[in-house]
């Protein structure tokens, strides 16, 4: 667990430098549409590769940390026992579903992959390359997943900020 801990840190941090990243070559792109007239054939595509990418990279870290969305206004009126049984089922939901994701998302990476199938823009990068964030990113999460039912199920309440039982 303590890997896969530092492993979601180093991810999340490589997904916050391509949002910055992003925000850089975004404001290059306006400055050589306005300034120079001049735009660019990569910034836009690019940016959105590093959006794809640094979102589904940061994923784990997110669940981790329980910084993502959770709608908890029912949850938090059960008690603390059943908190963490219902929280670690939702956690092998979520297992389950990421692993349909990696699955389809795998298909449809290695079917771009084998086709040559292109982004359709001026730069016309393999589309294989956006694709490929979709199982990678969701293979992390379902590790997360299953390190967090484990943890949910060993005692932890995830739904009150993760005090022991």
């Amino acid at each position: 667990m303590a890997f896969m801990s530092r492993l979601n840190l180093i991810f999340a941090w490589l997904g916050a430098a391509l949002f910055v990243a992003t925000g850089f070559m975004l404001s290059w792109e306006v400055v050589a549409r306005y300034f120079f007239v001049s735009p660019t054939i990569w910034a836009a595509e690019l940016s959105q590769l590093c959006l794809i990418w640094g979102t589904l990279l940061a994923m784990p870290w997110a669940l981790e940390k329980q910084r993502h969305i959770v709608v908890d206004a029912f949850v938090l009126l059960l008690p603390a026992r059943t908190r963490t049984l219902i929280d670690g089922l939702v956690m092998l939901l979520t297992a389950a579903f990421c692993a349909m994701v990696v699955w389809k998302g795998g298909e449809i990476f290695w079917d771009s992959y084998i086709r040559g199938r292109g982004s359709g823009t001026m730069l016309g990068l393999p589309a294989w390359i956006a694709e490929l964030a979709v199982p990678v990113g969701f293979v992390l999460l379902f590790v997360q997943s299953l390190i967090e039912a484990a943890r949910s199920f060993g005692g932890r309440d995830t739904a009150s900020g993760g005090e022991q039982l």
